[in-house]
């Protein structure tokens, strides 16, 4: 198939260049998909239908999102993503900064006055928020170890590990790891292993929370990365949900320990880890409903 940009699509549809990259972030485009800022739109795309304000069925989160960070829109939503999903998952991970430092990066590029931070800390931070777009974008894709390894290499560009030359950032680890003092999968196994587990859980035709949850927890147990893991199997598993819609969630560091429990325990008890999960939801479902966004009501 052969695919146009925005701007011939919107010199050919008698429209402007953001009104078309809005048809695209809002899915009314069928096949268009993003390459880095740039969308390409199947050659044979007709003008999405003008539609009547009055009859507008509430977008769901995915088309939110998508709307959202295409205006650039301040105080929606996305920008509260942006930061909750960022401090936390960042803070699990050992990151010092605060929550309102977290928001001063995204909001002003700066952290304010404050003693002294740590530099990984801010860039990893800023990487985050531009992962985030990522899993936004690519949504709708299946999650591929091209796009795995993407993620990973916008998460550390720019730390102290892209610096030492055996650490392999947008590769999987060279040297073996552990989580939580479990051993994890040997470096040399590790590309066989992540394309058994993307091949079995791609084949699933429809997925439960489980499924999710299930992927979630092989990928955490293989580790593929040197480090990052963690981080890159919450952005996997948030866009997984906004993929299938299901509700996502966010771990904060109050659920922490419960997180770990429930990652560990997976194997021979489902509960610990779903029951975690289900009440992180539950929390997300009340940001949901604040902002307006319609949801499925178990």
């Amino acid at each position: 198939m052969d695919y146009i940009s925005a701007a011939e699509a919107a010199k050919r549809w008698g429209v402007s260049e953001r009104s078309v990259r809005n048809y695209c972030a809002l899915g009314r485009i069928e096949g268009a998909y993003l390459t880095g800022k740039s969308w390409n739109i199947p050659e044979t795309a007709a003008k999405p239908e003008r539609i009547n304000r009055r009859d507008r069925v509430p977008a769901d989160l995915l088309s939110r999102l998508r709307a959202e960070k295409e205006a650039r829109l301040h105080g929606g939503i996305y920008h509260r993503i942006q930061i909750d999903l960022t401090y936390n998952s960042n803070h699990i991970e050992g990151s010092q900064l605060t929550q309102d430092q977290t928001r001063l990066i995204f909001e002003t590029n700066t952290i304010g006055p404050t003693e002294a931070v740590k530099v990984d800390d801010v860039v990893e931070t800023a990487n985050h928020f531009r992962c985030i777009d990522m899993i936004i974008d690519s949504a709708a894709s299946a999650p591929s170890v091209r796009f795995i390894k993407q993620l990973h290499a916008v998460l550390k560009n720019g730390t102290t590990d892209s610096r030492r030359d055996w650490f392999a950032v947008g590769d999987y680890k060279r040297f073996p790891n552990e989580v939580g003092g479990r051993e994890t999968t040997a470096p040399e196994d590790v590309a066989e292993q992540m394309k058994k587990l993307l091949a079995e859980y791609n084949a699933l035709e429809e997925k439960s929370f489980d499924d999710l949850l299930d992927f979630h927890y092989r990928f955490e147990s293989i580790h593929p990365f040197q480090d990052g893991n963690g981080r890159i199997g919450r952005l996997l598993l948030f866009k997984e949900c906004l993929r299938y819609g299901i509700v996502p969630f966010i771990i904060t560091d109050d659920m922490k320990m419960f997180y770990y429990r429930g990652l560990q325990n997976w194997p021979t008890e489902r509960g610990y880890l779903r029951d975690t999960c289900l009440a992180a939801q539950d929390h997300f479902k009340k940001v949901l409903d604040y902002f307006k966004v319609p949801y499925e009501k178990a």
